[in-house]
């Protein structure tokens, strides 16, 4: 079959009307700010470049604004959808992504967004998987085969980082995202060494991809009004440094690193090698001077200090 421009948005006044009609009141726990500007989710389905043979995957979809921009996006992507069962077809010309998986914590909300799509994307609804989970607890065998390739996500501000490194070390498969985050975190999660902000989340996610900033969001967007800024963050995995060292033992060095940055290496690795000599020789060893600070470094540079550690 040939899917059509089918798909509508949901403006603001749609969006309240559903709250109300659902008694949904936004909760700062959950971080709920519900984007009511379809201008913007398109902006962030935009900079997902939805792929012929991709499987999104939407985290936080709340009422479903984004969920249905991105499905505004397949249709726009390539018009024939192979009929069959969901991922069974081969990636190639003229196939739209095959398969969304959205992640909703909220239990009322993942109840009534394939509802939404039904009324409003009636020919991909079939293309939809909505799982009300965690996504900090999510994993391949939650989210089912084929596995998604590309995240994206209005993350609430409390847990942005945490969910982007969980998916991306359980999730091999995501290639690339576009995630809408508070305007500081942005800021972190796209630092680089040297920068004023540059730490934990930095390092971090440059372990598994190249971020970069990708776009402002204006807190207006919302529903309700947050009372910080927005920005928008894209990232592309790339291979981590090479080391022998493993993930977990990399990431327990920058957080020593940090854990006290306003202390030299040798100092603030003193607890995780043993003792301050200890720390020192690491440090040489990794070709790292004992007399910087953590945010001097890159990941590569983590990665040759773990793999230093004493034994």
């Amino acid at each position: 079959m040939t899917v059509t421009g089918t798909v509508r948005l949901l403006g603001a006044t749609d969006i309240r009307a559903l709250a109300g009609r659902l008694g949904v009141r936004p909760t700062k726990k959950l971080g709920q700010n519900f984007v009511v500007e379809p201008g913007s989710v398109r902006q962030i389905a935009a900079l997902a470049a939805v792929r012929p043979g991709d499987v999104i995957l939407e985290v936080g979809p709340g009422l479903g604004s984004l969920t249905l921009a991105l499905l505004e996006a397949v249709v726009a992507a390539a018009g024939p959808v192979t009929d069959g069962v969901c991922g069974t077809a081969p990636a190639g010309p003229g196939l739209i992504p095959v398969r969304l998986v959205a992640v909703e914590v909220d239990p009322v909300l993942a109840a009534e967004l394939p509802r939404t799509i039904a009324e409003r994307a009636p020919e991909l609804a079939d293309r939809v998987t909505v799982l009300a989970a965690d996504a900090l607890a999510v994993g391949e065998w939650e989210l089912g085969a084929p596995a998604p390739t590309v995240l994206a996500a209005n993350l609430p501000y409390n847990v942005a980082v945490p969910v982007v490194l969980h998916l991306l070390a359980a999730l091999p498969s995501l290639a690339r995202g576009v995630v809408m985050v508070q305007a500081e975190v942005a800021d972190r999660m796209c630092a680089g060494p040297g920068s004023r902000v540059y730490g934990v989340p930095s390092a971090k996610l440059a372990w598994y991809a190249d971020a970069r900033p990708a776009g402002t969001v204006p807190r207006t967007v919302f529903w309700p009004v947050p009372n910080v800024d927005s920005k928008l963050v894209a990232f592309t995995r790339r291979d981590p440094p090479p080391t022998t060292a493993s993930r977990e033992e990399v990431f327990a060095v920058i957080d020593a690193a940090f854990g006290q940055r306003r202390k030299t290496l040798r100092a603030a690795l003193a607890a995780w090698a043993g003792s301050p000599a200890d720390a020192e020789r690491a440090l040489r060893a990794a070709g790292v001077d004992p007399g910087a600070r953590g945010e001097a470094l890159a990941v590569a540079d983590f990665a040759r200090i773990a793999q230093s550690r004493p034994a």
